[in-house]
Protein backbone atom coordinates (compact mmCIF):
# COMPACT_ATOMS: atom_id res chain seq x y z
CA UNK A 1 0.00 0.00 0.00
CA UNK A 2 1.26 3.25 -0.83
CA UNK A 3 1.52 6.38 1.31
CA UNK A 4 -0.74 8.69 -0.53
CA UNK A 5 0.57 12.02 1.15
CA UNK A 6 4.28 10.98 0.25
CA UNK A 7 3.48 10.44 -3.52
CA UNK A 8 1.68 13.97 -3.29
CA UNK A 9 4.61 15.60 -1.85
CA UNK A 10 6.77 13.71 -4.47
CA UNK A 11 4.77 14.70 -7.65
CA UNK A 12 4.51 18.36 -6.38
CA UNK A 13 8.19 18.84 -5.91
CA UNK A 14 9.20 17.51 -9.15
CA UNK A 15 6.18 19.43 -10.83
CA UNK A 16 7.43 23.02 -8.54
CA UNK A 17 10.91 22.28 -9.69
CA UNK A 18 10.46 21.73 -13.43
CA UNK A 19 7.64 24.39 -13.77
CA UNK A 20 7.58 26.39 -11.04
CA UNK A 21 4.85 27.71 -8.91
CA UNK A 22 2.73 29.56 -11.03
CA UNK A 23 2.32 27.19 -13.42
CA UNK A 24 1.76 23.92 -11.46
CA UNK A 25 -1.79 23.26 -10.12
CA UNK A 26 -3.75 20.48 -8.56
CA UNK A 27 -4.86 19.37 -11.54
CA UNK A 28 -1.43 18.32 -12.29
CA UNK A 29 0.00 17.40 -9.02
CA UNK A 30 -3.33 14.78 -8.62
CA UNK A 31 -2.32 13.49 -12.27
CA UNK A 32 1.16 12.87 -11.37
CA UNK A 33 0.47 11.13 -7.89
CA UNK A 34 -2.02 9.07 -9.48
CA UNK A 35 -4.97 9.69 -7.22
CA UNK A 36 -7.88 12.13 -8.38
CA UNK A 37 -8.20 15.56 -7.35
CA UNK A 38 -10.94 15.32 -4.54
CA UNK A 39 -8.30 13.21 -2.86
CA UNK A 40 -5.11 15.46 -3.12
CA UNK A 41 -7.58 17.51 -0.85
CA UNK A 42 -7.69 14.73 1.92
CA UNK A 43 -4.22 15.53 2.45
CA UNK A 44 -3.07 19.45 1.82
CA UNK A 45 -6.61 22.25 1.57
CA UNK A 46 -4.19 23.99 -1.07
CA UNK A 47 -1.74 23.94 -4.08
CA UNK A 48 0.25 26.87 -1.30
CA UNK A 49 -0.14 24.51 1.12
CA UNK A 50 1.76 21.94 -0.75
CA UNK A 51 4.31 23.89 -1.81
CA UNK A 52 4.77 25.34 1.77
CA UNK A 53 5.91 21.81 3.08
CA UNK A 54 7.65 21.28 0.07
CA UNK A 55 9.60 24.30 0.50
CA UNK A 56 10.39 24.29 4.16
CA UNK A 57 12.21 20.86 3.51
CA UNK A 58 14.11 21.98 0.40
CA UNK A 59 15.24 25.09 3.03
CA UNK A 60 15.66 22.18 5.85
CA UNK A 61 17.72 20.13 3.75
CA UNK A 62 19.53 23.70 2.24
CA UNK A 63 20.77 24.63 5.58
CA UNK A 64 21.56 21.15 6.58
CA UNK A 65 24.15 20.72 3.33
CA UNK A 66 25.44 24.25 4.26
CA UNK A 67 26.63 23.73 8.09
CA UNK A 68 27.94 20.45 6.85
CA UNK A 69 30.17 21.90 4.00
CA UNK A 70 31.57 24.69 6.21
CA UNK A 71 34.84 25.38 8.13
CA UNK A 72 34.60 25.88 11.07
CA UNK A 73 38.04 27.41 11.76
CA UNK A 74 37.38 29.95 9.47
CA UNK A 75 37.45 33.30 10.52
CA UNK A 76 33.91 34.42 11.92
CA UNK A 77 33.96 37.38 8.97
CA UNK A 78 34.85 34.74 5.98
CA UNK A 79 32.34 31.53 7.56
CA UNK A 80 29.16 33.92 8.11
CA UNK A 81 29.92 35.77 4.90
CA UNK A 82 30.41 32.22 3.01
CA UNK A 83 27.18 31.47 4.63
CA UNK A 84 25.05 33.45 3.11
CA UNK A 85 26.98 33.63 -0.05
CA UNK A 86 26.33 29.92 -0.26
CA UNK A 87 22.49 30.05 0.91
CA UNK A 88 21.78 32.96 -2.07
CA UNK A 89 23.34 31.02 -4.78
CA UNK A 90 21.80 27.98 -3.31
CA UNK A 91 17.88 29.81 -3.02
CA UNK A 92 18.78 30.92 -6.86
CA UNK A 93 19.44 27.73 -8.31
CA UNK A 94 16.86 25.73 -6.69
CA UNK A 95 13.79 26.47 -8.87
CA UNK A 96 11.63 26.20 -5.39
CA UNK A 97 13.85 28.30 -3.13
CA UNK A 98 13.81 30.46 -5.72
CA UNK A 99 9.91 31.28 -5.36
CA UNK A 100 11.45 33.31 -2.46
CA UNK A 101 11.88 36.29 -4.62
CA UNK A 102 8.83 35.86 -6.47
CA UNK A 103 6.68 38.70 -5.56
CA UNK A 104 3.57 37.78 -6.48
CA UNK A 105 4.05 34.52 -4.34
CA UNK A 106 6.34 36.11 -1.77
CA UNK A 107 3.29 37.77 0.78
CA UNK A 108 1.13 34.22 0.25
CA UNK A 109 4.55 32.07 1.16
CA UNK A 110 5.45 34.45 3.46
CA UNK A 111 2.04 33.96 5.82
CA UNK A 112 1.89 30.98 5.30
CA UNK A 113 5.78 30.26 5.96
CA UNK A 114 5.02 31.56 9.57
CA UNK A 115 1.36 29.56 10.07
CA UNK A 116 3.12 26.53 9.42
CA UNK A 117 5.85 27.10 11.74
CA UNK A 118 8.57 27.27 8.61
CA UNK A 119 10.62 29.73 10.32
CA UNK A 120 11.22 27.85 13.85
CA UNK A 121 12.19 24.44 11.82
CA UNK A 122 14.86 26.57 10.01
CA UNK A 123 15.90 28.37 13.51
CA UNK A 124 15.90 24.79 15.60
CA UNK A 125 18.14 23.71 13.16
CA UNK A 126 20.83 26.19 13.23
CA UNK A 127 20.40 27.24 16.82
CA UNK A 128 22.52 24.29 18.52
CA UNK A 129 25.58 25.21 15.62
CA UNK A 130 25.14 28.78 15.88
CA UNK A 131 25.31 28.27 20.10
CA UNK A 132 28.08 26.49 19.37
CA UNK A 133 30.03 28.37 17.12
CA UNK A 134 29.21 31.58 19.48
CA UNK A 135 31.01 29.75 22.89
CA UNK A 136 34.01 28.52 20.16
CA UNK A 137 34.59 31.78 18.53
CA UNK A 138 34.96 33.46 22.30
CA UNK A 139 36.73 30.97 23.78
CA UNK A 140 39.42 31.37 20.55
CA UNK A 141 38.92 35.54 21.58
CA UNK A 142 37.70 35.60 17.76
CA UNK A 143 34.19 37.45 18.83
CA UNK A 144 33.99 40.10 20.95
CA UNK A 145 33.37 38.67 24.30
CA UNK A 146 31.17 42.02 25.64
CA UNK A 147 28.32 40.85 24.08
CA UNK A 148 26.33 38.23 25.66
CA UNK A 149 25.94 35.09 23.72
CA UNK A 150 21.62 35.39 23.45
CA UNK A 151 22.06 38.97 21.74
CA UNK A 152 25.03 37.69 19.48
CA UNK A 153 22.77 35.01 18.22
CA UNK A 154 20.03 37.59 18.00
CA UNK A 155 22.22 39.49 15.89
CA UNK A 156 22.94 36.56 14.04
CA UNK A 157 18.82 36.31 13.30
CA UNK A 158 18.51 39.72 12.44
CA UNK A 159 20.92 38.99 9.10
CA UNK A 160 18.22 36.25 7.98
CA UNK A 161 15.05 38.24 8.87
CA UNK A 162 16.38 41.55 6.74
CA UNK A 163 15.41 39.46 3.57
CA UNK A 164 11.96 38.60 4.99
CA UNK A 165 11.70 42.83 4.52
CA UNK A 166 12.81 42.50 1.54
CA UNK A 167 10.10 44.08 -0.51
CA UNK A 168 10.10 46.73 2.33
CA UNK A 169 13.66 47.90 1.39
CA UNK A 170 13.21 47.37 -2.01
CA UNK A 171 13.85 43.98 -3.51
CA UNK A 172 16.63 45.25 -6.55
CA UNK A 173 18.99 45.59 -3.74
CA UNK A 174 18.92 42.45 -2.83
CA UNK A 175 20.95 39.74 -2.12
CA UNK A 176 23.42 42.34 -2.37
CA UNK A 177 22.25 44.67 0.85
CA UNK A 178 22.11 41.57 2.81
CA UNK A 179 25.89 40.47 1.72
CA UNK A 180 27.11 44.18 2.77
CA UNK A 181 24.60 43.78 6.13
CA UNK A 182 26.16 40.61 6.82
CA UNK A 183 29.74 42.18 6.32
CA UNK A 184 29.11 45.27 8.74
CA UNK A 185 27.38 43.05 11.33
CA UNK A 186 30.71 40.25 11.33
CA UNK A 187 33.15 43.49 11.25
CA UNK A 188 31.70 44.93 14.34
CA UNK A 189 31.10 41.46 16.18
CA UNK A 190 34.90 40.57 15.63
CA UNK A 191 36.79 44.15 15.94
CA UNK A 192 38.39 44.47 19.17
CA UNK A 193 36.54 47.58 21.22
CA UNK A 194 38.99 50.55 21.98
CA UNK A 195 38.91 51.19 25.56
CA UNK A 196 38.17 54.76 26.66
Amino acid sequence: MTDKKADIFKAGRELFYDKGFKDTNISQVAKAAGIGVGTFYNYYSSKEELFIEIYIKENEDLKKRLFESLDLNDDPVTLVIKLVTQNISQMNSNRILKEWYNKELFSKLEKYFYEKGGFESIDKLARSGKEELIKKWKAEGKIRDDIDDDMISAIFDSITYIDIHKNDIGIQYFPQILLYITEFVMKGLTERRVSK
